[in-house]
């Protein structure tokens, strides 16, 4: 299973550290509106992630809910019927909520830096770091603290747990 290294964070000036990160990533980001809807499962996070009405994910996680560098293993596969596979898991198992953001995404290094606007809760930055098979959780820890500095974002903008548990508060 592929493993990551990961920082989410409110963001009080997005703009600002939309500038920062389009100077370390060379290049524009690209756009990505996403509704993410959750179910309930016994371990872990299970979302369907609608991008439009041919292509989505259907994405499992398993992470710490913890503020500050945190690994994540996590298993994606592609759907080409994301409203129907999303009709059947809701039928099957429920729903534990729906996120819905626009995302701008950029690629620094090893890092996918994401700066979302989430519907009813705000701006944020998540650093995801994807971990070599050869590198250590402390590394991509370290990479990502290096980041949140090179960005200017503290300590106390992080966020501990995701944007679901957020909107079901």
């Amino acid at each position: 299973m592929p493993r990551n290294v990961e920082i989410k964070a409110r963001a009080s000036d997005l703009e600002a550290i939309a500038r920062r990160t389009e100077a370390l990533a060379g290049a524009p980001p690209g756009v990505l509106d996403q509704e993410d809807t959750f179910f309930p499962v016994e371990r872990g996070r299970l979302k369907l992630r609608r991008i439009d009405a041919h292509r989505g994910e259907l994405i499992f996680y398993e992470r710490p809910d913890a503020a500050g560098p945190k690994t994540s293993d996590y298993d994606v596969a592609p759907v080409s019927e994301p409203d129907r596979l999303t009709a059947v898991l809701a039928a099957a198992l429920g729903v534990a909520g729906v996120v819905r953001k626009r995302r701008r995404v950029y690629i620094v290094g090893q890092t996918r830096v994401h700066l979302d606007e989430v519907e009813g809760l705000g701006a944020f930055m998540e650093l995801e770091v994807v971990l070599r098979a050869d590198q250590s959780a402390a590394e991509g820890a370290r990479i990502a603290r290096d980041l949140m500095s090179k960005l200017g974002v503290g300590e106390d903008d992080l966020v501990a747990g995701a944007y679901v548990d957020l909107v079901v508060e």
